[in-house]
């Protein structure tokens, strides 16, 4: 879809054409996909553009072009997963921002016009906002809300205001185009790949633009709203436990490409703060239901990312010596 849009931040006037990633992979979704694309149709002021980038599907990329005709419906150009088609949909952007938003969420009609306002300070490269969970029924008691990235959604830790992060939540965060053109795009081998968990493609980014250039900034703005639906495969214990392995298994990963510093800076400070908080509310006897159940999660999510992260570390170690993880 391409107009002559120009979207003007509400705070600062500033003037900026935003392209629109959405990344698909299964036709299972194509009710998730339909509503991804008609919450940008709605935006307060339309992209310029908007790209469906279809993984490696040839019956969903034909389904697609004859459904959507006023989108760019382009094949994932790269390896399979999700990293490879936010890149292809980056290279088929078009104006000063790329936003990206997966295809089970669906935008408030104000998301594009609340990231714009963002970009006032030209020091900020990219800019995301909130994805708020949407459960298949009733939250599960289990679940601290401390843990809500294991399903893509944000969680209690982050900035409650505009604030400054490290890495931006991959459901729902934009960058200005030319940051693809010069530190390059998010890195393969890294993020999902269908239903495999992994993930931290996001992470990777954030830091490497920071190691470019040491004063920029990515910010996180809470008043600009995705929702992201949760399967009830997602909310169940069994996927908790793998998808907090597999984060453990992607953070030894980062840590190889951009040094564990750098990469565990923000996790320190999570573990320290926040978890704490987290169990201790559970544990009080004042809470009705009781937080027994969600503050030991919390213990079991701790010990299962770090026992990841340490075979991820080892399996690195082990290659880089030649042997077989």
């Amino acid at each position: 879809m391409t107009t002559s849009t120009r979207i003007r931040s509400p705070v600062a006037g500033i003037a900026l054409r935003f392209s629109v990633v959405i990344c698909a992979y299964t036709e299972r979704r194509w009710e998730d996909i339909v509503a991804a694309v008609a919450s940008i149709r709605a935006q307060t002021h339309p992209p310029v553009r908007t790209i469906l980038v279809v993984d490696h599907n040839p019956p969903l990329l034909a389904r697609a072009r004859v459904a959507f005709p006023d989108l760019v419906v382009v094949p994932n150009s790269g390896r399979r997963g999700l990293s490879g088609g936010r890149n292809t949909g980056a290279t088929h952007a078009i104006g000063d921002v790329v936003a990206f938003l997966d295809d089970d969420a669906r935008a408030e009609p104000d998301w594009l016009e609340r990231l714009a306002a963002g970009y006032s300070d030209p020091s900020v490269l990219g800019v995301g906002g909130t994805a708020a969970p949407v459960w298949p029924g009733r939250r599960p008691g289990w679940l601290p809300a401390e843990f809500d990235w294991v399903v893509g959604c944000s969680y209690v830790g982050l900035p409650t205001a505009a604030a400054p992060v490290r890495n931006l939540i991959g459901a729902n965060m934009s960058f200005r185009r030319e940051v693809f053109d010069t530190v390059g795009g998010f890195t393969d081998g890294l993020g999902r790949v269908g239903s495999r968990p992994l993930g931290c493609e996001e992470t990777e980014l954030g830091i490497r633009l920071r190691q470019w250039r040491a004063d920029s900034r990515l910010l996180y703005e809470p008043a600009a709203v995705v929702h992201h639906r949760v399967t009830e495969d997602r909310a169940a214990w069994r996927y908790f436990c793998a998808r907090c392995y597999a984060e453990g298994l992607s953070k030894a990963m980062v840590s190889r490409l951009v040094g564990a510093r750098d990469a565990l800076e923000t996790e320190r400070r999570y573990v320290r703060s926040v978890l704490p908080r987290g169990i201790v509310r559970g544990l009080d006897p004042r809470r009705r239901p009781p937080g027994i159940t969600s503050a030991a999660a919390i213990l079991v999510g701790l010990l299962l990312t770090g026992a990841g992260y340490a075979r991820g570390r080892l399996a690195v170690g082990t290659a880089g010596r030649g042997g077989t993880p």
